[in-house]
């Protein structure tokens, strides 16, 4: 049990011994005493006064004589200042921990629950590389999972691909038009490269040839649309020319967006897409067997994407093989007049009442829309594994997306629907802005990787001549581990539903808020641990002195650690491991480079008293332990030397 869960504990035995009132451990509000006062921990009383009718600071009075009288072991004294009661923890209490704890290398981990969760994510379009934000999305996902496991959890980690649908059917026609017959083999280039090359090249086509069905619709000549789409696009057209639409440039950018879309959709290739998706879902051979080719050189290169970033999963599910069980349950939904059929044969379901709208299922054609094929892999995914919760890690801007999956799914009485959560996270951009993938602007997962080695090596080259015993295979494993921990850390520190600005730079310095400067805490303490060596006794140790401020200090938040995993999980945000891990690493910092009079008040190596050697000795082993696994669980390694 924590210090924490020990304090609650013995608040609901106050509150029922002084006021014969019964109230449970998530009553009792505790927080971190502040450092300008003295204790640890603080009790909020305030909500007690309304039994004890006393004034604040009287409530906690005697809640705090209650304390050290009946729990000293754990409450050695308490002070209180304006309704608020800090308490001072025994100092028996941190050294008895720190002596069972500190060789623990599987610290925080907590027992099974017997609880089952899914964690969904990196869900890749095989028409394109991975990008940077498929980077913040496969390092949260990757981490929450490990956050759910250390938890007591049982996860599965799974990868929904997206390998079918229109934009699929863009690369393969542009591949099928303007390739030649190129293959990764050919050309030397990375299969899902040279797949996202004739993405590119498709919508510099469809461009090309929206020009002047644009020029047109702007002319008042709709010769190229019919039926309800000329009535739209008059509409379009005519408020355009409106004095409030003309100065203001974002209503003029969302008409203009809107022509070009329905421009683009008349164009000759984006029709010739069109009819390729209908062959493949026909099951058109042709069509199929150049799917199947360019696909397998698109999984090719993400599993070396993958196995360079230390990305795994337990299952992959393919939307080619879930969106007829999405029509499946798109006909149950029909049988159950939960859905209905327009005149041109789509369906849809009414969403109306619940404050949405209506939502399309089924297009006319028959085709499958991403809500259809997301109904079926929900499914899928609970007959297989019948998990407690399911965790999509998917950008912000499908939140209306999975609120009305969840809606529909409730609605046909799908026992998946209660499990539903959508881990949304903001979107990442560079310095100068964010990144196209239509216009080709996206940068890959791969340049990324190589950039953060590259500036790795860079910004720690120098320091590394003090280190001539490194081989360079040693060298290159450490820029690799370094590089990637700092792209790691820096996609991971800022809260998962905050956008942020990624840069490549600022990761990586050794002196700031980064996973570099954590990597090198760890490697320190590894350090002064091999000059020491092995001490005789130390497993049995406990120590019996004081404790000077910066020896409790290290240890306060080296047991703070299961709660700020519980935290973690409760916030679903690797960013509370991320700052708790550099907050560990600052006062170690502050720890080994104290000094009063150029003496270090609190060396290892120098400290002639073998008492407070061995206490020493304890403490940064267990720090380093706390350091790994923190860094573990947002998938970062940490190097023995640097």
């Amino acid at each position: 049990m924590s210090v924490v869960q020990s304090i609650r504990t013995a608040a609901v035995a106050a509150i029922k011994s002084l006021y014969n009132q019964d109230i449970t451990v998530a009553d009792v509000a505790i927080n971190v005493t502040k450092p300008e006062f003295e204790g640890e921990y603080t009790i909020v009383v305030f909500p007690f006064t309304k039994f004890s009718r006393q004034k604040p600071d009287e409530t906690a009075q005697r809640i705090g004589d209650y304390l050290v009288a009946q729990h000293s072991e754990l409450i050695a004294g308490f002070n209180v200042v304006k309704g608020f009661l800090n308490l001072d923890i025994n100092q028996a209490y941190w050294c008895d921990f720190l002596q069972q704890q500190y060789n623990n290398e599987n610290i925080g981990i907590q027992p099974s629950n017997g609880k089952k969760i899914m964690v969904e994510y990196s869900s890749p379009n095989t028409n394109k590389p991975l990008h940077l934000g498929h980077l913040r999305n496969n390092f949260l996902g990757y981490s929450i999972a490990e956050i759910l496991k250390a938890n007591g959890f049982e996860v599965i980690k799974t990868n929904l691909v997206n390998d079918r649908g229109i934009h699929i059917c863009k690369s393969m026609l542009a591949w099928q038009l303007f390739a030649h017959g190129d293959t990764p083999e050919s050309t030397g280039i990375k299969g899902d490269h040279l797949v996202g090359d004739y993405y590119v090249k498709f919508e510099s086509v469809v461009k090309e040839q929206a020009e002047p069905i644009i020029d047109r619709v702007l002319e008042n000549d709709f010769q190229d649309f019919e039926g309800a789409d000329v009535e739209k696009l008059t509409k379009l057209v005519t408020a355009l020319h409106k004095p409030e639409v003309k100065n203001d440039p974002d209503k003029t950018s969302k008409i203009m967006g809107d022509i070009k879309e329905m421009s683009r959709n008349k164009t000759e290739i984006m029709q010739q897409a069109k009819i390729m998706l209908q062959q493949w879902e026909a099951g058109n051979h042709e069509v199929r067997h150049l799917w199947t080719d360019m696909n397998s050189w698109v999984y090719q290169g993400f599993d070396e994407t993958y196995k360079r970033l230390g990305i795994n999963f337990d299952k992959v599910y393919y939307e080619s093989n879930t969106y007829l069980l999405g029509k499946d349950l798109v006909e149950e939904g029909l049988a159950k007049g939960v859905l209905f059929k327009k005149e041109d044969n789509s369906v849809w379901i009414d969403l109306t009442a619940d404050g949405l709208d209506e939502k399309l299922l089924l297009r006319g054609d028959g085709t499958s829309v991403y809500m259809t094929q997301d109904l079926g892999t929900a499914r899928l995914k609970y007959n297989d594994y019948h998990m407690d919760q399911s965790i999509h890690v998917v950008a912000d801007e499908q939140n209306y997306h999975f609120k009305v999956l969840q809606l529909i799914l409730e609605k046909l009485g799908d026992p998946s629907a209660p499990g539903i959560y959508h881990l949304s996270y903001g979107m990442v951009e560079l310095p100068h802005g964010r990144m196209k993938s239509r216009e080709g602007t996206v940068v890959d997962a791969d340049d990324m990787i190589v950039e953060m080695v590259d500036t790795a090596k860079e910004a720690t080259q120098e320091a590394m001549q003090k280190h001539a015993d490194f081989t360079e295979a040693e060298l290159n494993t450490l820029y690799e581990t370094i590089g990637l921990g700092a792209m790691k850390f820096f996609l991971l520190r800022v809260d998962p539903k905050k956008k942020m600005i990624f840069n490549p730079e600022e990761s990586i310095d050794l002196r700031g808020f980064t996973g570099p400067f954590i990597q090198y805490a760890h490697a320190r303490i590894k350090s002064i641990l091999r000059e020491v060596g092995p001490v005789a006794g130390l497993e049995n140790f406990q120590y019996k002195g004081a404790l000077l401020p910066l020896e409790k200090e290290l240890i306060v938040i080296n047991e703070q650690f299961p709660g700020i995993l519980a935290d973690a999980h409760r916030e679903m945000s690797p960013s509370v491991i991320a700052n708790y891990a550099f907050q560990l690493a600052q006062t170690f910092n502050s720890f080994y480079a104290e000094k009063v009079e150029g003496v270090y008040t609190y060396s290892v190596l120098r400290e002639e008293n073998e008492d407070k050697k061995k206490l020493r000795l304890q403490l940064i082993t267990l720090t380093a332990n706390t350091i790994r696994q923190s860094m573990k669980l947002l998938g970062i390694h940490v190097p023995e030397r640097m």
